[in-house]
C-alpha cells in the first residue's frame, strides 16, 4: 500500500473514532438528565404545590447542589416532618412525611390567666400545621406571659395526642406556681438618701402583707427598667446632676419564689442653681416681660423638674404675647468647683409649622367632636408644643380613655404637620355601692348608677340613693359639658332629701330641682351659675324650741346662685402645694316664700415643708341676711361642729335655746384652721398620715330676741391630733379634738370618726 493510501486509511479511522466518541457522549448526557419527577407520601398537599418549591425540573441535569437547595426549600415551608429526594433511573423521587394538622388546642392548669389571653400569644391554632419548632416557641411565649405577670416559677409542658388522618390535639399543661415576689431591695453607693427613701421613689416594692391588693411587689423586668428612670428623676430633682445608675440586677432565689434586687448607683455631687438668666432672640420681646414666669431661683438646690416647668411656663407666657412660633432652650453651665449650675433660658423663634390636619384614632364609641374640642389647636393654626401638652392633659382629664397619645407627622409640605390623637377607650359606666360610718351620721350606705360618656357624646347621667341613720337622699343628675358647641357646661339635678336634726329639734324634707351652668373664665378661674326651686318642709319635733315651732310647715324657695373658683392646687383631693379661693352667693326672692342673700368666702394655702410634710392655712366666712325685713329660717343658717369644727359636737357651738337645749345656728360664721400633715414612719404607699390642727372661729347672730336664747358671739377654739388613711376600701379619718375656748352651754365632742368606701 502506498503512503498516500495509508494516510487515507488512518484519516478514515480517526473520523470514525471521533464520531463514535461524540455519539457516546450525547447518549451519556441524555442519560444524566431528569426525565420525570414523582412525589410520594403526601396526603393533603398537592403534587403541584410540592413541585413548585423544587429548584429542578424535568430536562435538568441531576445537579447535587440544586437538589440540595430543593431539599432546603421544602423544609423551609414548615409543612413536612421529613423529606428525602432520591433517584430512580432517570426519574427524581421526592418522598415526604407531612406535618400533622392541629385539631384542637387546649390549656390545662391555668387559673390566673384565661384561655383567651393565652391563645392570643401562641402561633398554633386549630387547622394550622403542627411543628416542633412552633411548639417550643409557643411554650416560651407562654412562660414569658407568666413572667410578665410575676410568676417566674411557672412551667409549661406541651402534650401531643395523635389522631387519625394525620391530626393531633395539642395540650399545654401549665403549672402557674406562686407569684414571684421581691424579698429585698438593696442600694449600693447611696449616701445622701437611705435605702428606705429610695424605695419610696421607685415603683417596685418589697413583698409585705399589706400589699395584698397591689402587684407592685411582684417582680417585673419592665418595671425595673422604669425604676432606673425614677431614681434618676429623684436625684435630679434633689440637685444631684451627675447621678447615674450603674446597674440594676435581679437575682432569683434558689427556691424560685422571690427576687433580690440590687441597684448600684453613683450619686455624684450636689449642685445649686447659679445665675438664672432669660435671653430673648425674638424681635421686640423684652425678657423682663416674662421674667416672673421663671420658677427657678439662685442658691436653691438644682431641680430638673423646675427647669422643665419653667420652660413650659415661658412657652405659654411668650405664646400669650402673640408669638406663635417659640422654642425655649435651657443652656446649662455646670461648675464642678463651686457645685453650681447656671441656667440661661434662651427664647428663640421656632420653626414655622402649621397644622394641616388633625386625625382622631382609636375611638370606637366616643364621637370625634368630643375629643377634638379638647384639642387646643385647629387646622391652620401655628403648631405649638405647649398646646399639644395641654391638649393631652385635657383629654386625659375627660376620664374616658385608658391611654392618650398625641404625635405629629410631616404634612404635604415642609411647613405642614399632621397631628395624630390616638386614644384607647375604657368603660365609663359605673354601678357603685357604698358603705361607711361617721360619728355624725352613723352607718352610711349608698347605691348609684352612672354613665360618664352617654352615647359617646361626653354627657354625664347619674342616679344615686344614699341613706344613713339621719339622712335619705335621692337625686338624678345630667350634665352636658359642651352646651351649644361652646366651652359651656349645662345640666340639671332633680332631688329629694330627708334629714333629721335632733340637736336643733326638727326634721327637714326638701324636694326640687336645680339648673346649672359653668364656664372657664381663665385657665385657673371657673364661674358657675345655678337656679334652684325647692319645697322645704320643716317638721318641729316634740319639745322643740319656740323658734322651730314657729317655722313648722312648708315653704317654697326660689334661689339663684353663683360660684367663682380660683384654683392653683397641685391636687384637689390631696393637695400639697398651691392655693384656692372660692366665693359663693345665693339670692332667694325671685318668687317663692323666702327672701335672703347669703355670701360665703373660703380660701386655703398649702406649703410643702419637706417630703410628705405639708402645712396648710384655711379660712372660711359666711353671712346671710333677710330681705324685706324677713327673719332667716333656722334651716338656712350656718352651723359648725363635729367634722366642720373638731372638738365640738354636731352644731355644738353658737346660739342656743337653753330652755330645750336646741342649737339654732347663726347668720354669721367665720373660722380659721391651721393643720400640719406629716408621715408617721410607715411606708408612704400606705397613705397613712398624722395630723396636728388648731381651729378658731364662731357662729353668731340670730333674728329672734327670745330671752331663752343665748348668743355670746365669743370666739371658740380647739386643738387636736388625728390620723388619716387612704385605704383600699376608702378614706378613713380619726381625730381627737379638745375645745380650749368654749362657752358653758356649748356641746363638745372629743372624737370624730369617718370611714367610707365605694366598690
Amino acid at each position: 500500500m502506498s503512503t498516500l493510501g495509508m494516510l487515507r486509511t488512518w484519516a478514515l479511522a480517526l473520523v470514525l473514532a471521533w464520531g463514535a466518541l461524540a455519539g457516546g457522549t450525547a447518549v451519556a448526557q441524555q442519560l444524566d438528565r431528569i426525565q420525570a419527577i414523582s412525589v410520594v407520601g403526601n396526603q393533603r398537599i398537592e403534587d403541584s404545590t410540592i413541585l413548585s418549591y423544587l429548584r429542578v425540573a424535568p430536562g435538568d441535569r441531576f445537579d447535587p447542589e440544586r437538589i440540595n437547595d430543593s431539599l432546603k426549600s421544602l423544609y423551609d415551608t414548615g409543612l413536612f416532618a421529613d423529606i428525602r429526594i432520591g433517584r430512580d433511573g432517570n426519574a427524581l423521587v421526592v418522598s415526604v412525611v407531612e406535618n400533622p394538622i392541629v385539631n384542637r388546642l387546649a390549656f390545662e392548669g391555668n387559673k390566673r390567666i384565661k384561655d383567651d389571653a393565652l391563645e392570643a400569644e401562641v402561633q398554633l391554632h386549630p387547622r394550622t400545621v403542627y411543628t416542633r419548632t412552633k411548639v417550643q416557641q409557643d411554650a416560651a411565649r407562654l412562660l414569658e406571659v407568666y413572667r410578665r405577670s410575676g410568676r417566674f416559677a411557672a412551667t409549661v409542658e406541651p402534650k401531643v395526642i395523635s389522631l387519625d388522618q394525620n391530626r393531633v390535639d395539642l395540650v399545654f399543661e401549665i403549672n402557674e406556681g406562686p407569684l414571684t415576689g421581691v424579698r429585698k431591695i438593696v442600694f449600693i453607693g447611696n449616701h445622701a438618701f437611705s435605702d428606705a427613701d429610695l424605695r419610696e421613689a421607685i415603683q417596685t416594692k418589697q413583698t409585705r402583707w399589706w400589699r395584698i391588693l397591689s402587684t407592685s411587689d411582684n417582680y417585673d423586668p419592665d418595671r425595673l427598667t422604669a425604676d432606673r428612670e425614677l431614681l434618676r428623676r429623684f436625684y435630679l430633682k434633689n440637685g444631684y446632676a451627675d447621678f447615674r445608675v450603674n446597674s440594676a440586677v435581679a437575682e432569683l432565689t434558689p427556691d424560685r419564689t422571690d427576687f433580690y434586687i440590687t441597684f448600684t448607683i453613683d450619686e455624684g455631687e450636689r449642685y445649686r442653681f447659679g445665675n438664672i438668666n432669660v435671653e430673648s432672640r425674638l424681635p421686640e420681646l423684652d425678657p423682663e416681660a416674662v421674667s416672673e414666669d421663671v420658677l427657678t431661683e439662685e442658691e436653691d438646690w438644682y431641680d430638673a423638674e423646675e427647669v422643665e416647668s419653667t420652660i413650659q411656663a415661658l412657652t405659654d407666657a411668650v405664646g400669650s404675647l402673640g408669638y406663635a412660633f417659640v422654642d425655649v432652650k435651657p443652656k446649662l453651665d455646670r461648675d464642678p468647683e463651686t457645685h453650681t449650675i447656671a441656667v440661661d433660658y434662651q427664647i428663640e423663634e421656632g420653626p414655622r409649622v402649621y397644622v394641616e390636619r388633625i386625625n382622631i384614632r382609636g375611638n370606637v364609641r366616643t364621637l370625634d367632636r368630643v375629643i377634638r374640642r379638647n384639642v387646643a389647636l385647629v387646622e391652620g393654626d401655628a403648631f405649638n408644643s405647649a398646646k399639644i401638652r395641654r391638649s393631652r392633659k385635657d383629654i386625659n382629664n375627660l376620664n374616658f380613655f385608658s391611654d392618650v397619645n398625641i404625635t405629629n407627622d410631616p404634612g404635604s409640605a415642609p411647613d405642614q404637620t399632621v397631628i395624630n390623637v390616638d386614644v384607647t377607650e375604657k368603660s365609663t359606666g359605673e354601678v357603685t355601692l357604698g358603705a361607711g360610718y361617721s360619728s355624725t351620721d352613723g352607718v352610711i350606705g349608698s347605691v348609684g348608677v352612672r354613665e360618664r360618656n352617654l352615647l359617646g357624646r361626653g354627657q354625664d347621667l347619674s342616679v344615686r340613693l344614699a341613706a344613713s341613720s339621719r339622712t335619705l337622699d335621692l337625686d338624678l343628675s345630667f350634665t352636658e359639658p359642651y352646651f351649644l358647641n361652646r366651652d359651656l357646661s349645662a345640666g340639671f339635678d332633680v332631688f329629694n332629701s330627708e334629714r333629721e336634726f335632733p340637736e336643733s329639734g326638727f326634721n327637714r324634707n326638701t324636694t326640687g330641682f336645680t339648673l346649672r351652668s359653668g364656664f372657664p373664665v381663665t385657665e385657673n378661674i371657673t364661674q358657675t351659675w345655678n337656679y334652684t326651686l325647692r319645697q322645704v318642709e320643716i317638721e318641729a319635733l316634740v319639745g322643740a324650741s319656740k323658734v322651730i315651732i314657729q317655722e313648722d310647715g312648708k315653704r317654697l324657695e326660689s334661689v339663684i346662685g353663683q360660684s367663682l373658683f380660683y384654683d392653683r392646687l397641685d391636687n384637689r383631693r390631696d393637695p400639697s402645694k398651691g392655693h384656692y379661693i372660692r366665693f359663693q352667693t345665693d339670692f332667694a326672692g325671685i318668687g317663692g316664700d323666702v327672701h335672703y342673700l347669703r355670701n360665703k368666702l373660703e380660701a386655703a394655702k398649702y406649703f410643702p415643708i419637706w417630703d410628705e410634710t405639708v402645712f396648710s392655712v384655711q379660712a372660711e366666712a359666711g353671712y346671710i341676711f333677710g330681705l324685706k325685713d324677713e327673719d332667716i329660717l333656722t334651716s338656712d343658717r350656718f352651723f359648725l361642729g363635729s367634722q366642720t369644727f373638731r372638738g365640738f359636737a354636731v352644731a355644738g357651738l353658737g346660739p342656743r335655746d337653753l330652755s330645750v337645749d336646741n342649737s339654732l345656728g347663726g347668720n354669721l360664721m367665720y373660722k380659721g384652721t391651721m393643720e400640719l400633715a406629716f408621715p408617721i414612719g410607715l411606708p408612704n404607699e400606705l397613705g397613712i398620715k398624722g395630723r396636728l390642727f388648731g381651729i378658731v372661729g364662731t357662729v353668731t347672730q340670730i333674728d329672734d330676741n327670745d330671752p331663752a336664747i343665748i348668743d355670746t358671739g365669743s370666739l371658740r377654739a380647739s386643738v387636736g391630733a388625728g390620723v388619716s388613711w387612704t385605704s383600699p376600701f376608702g378614706p378613713l379619718r380619726l381625730d381627737f379634738g379638745y375645745a380650749v375656748l368654749k362657752e358653758d352651754f356649748d356641746e363638745t365632742e372629743n372624737f370624730t370618726f369617718t370611714f367610707g368606701t365605694f366598690f
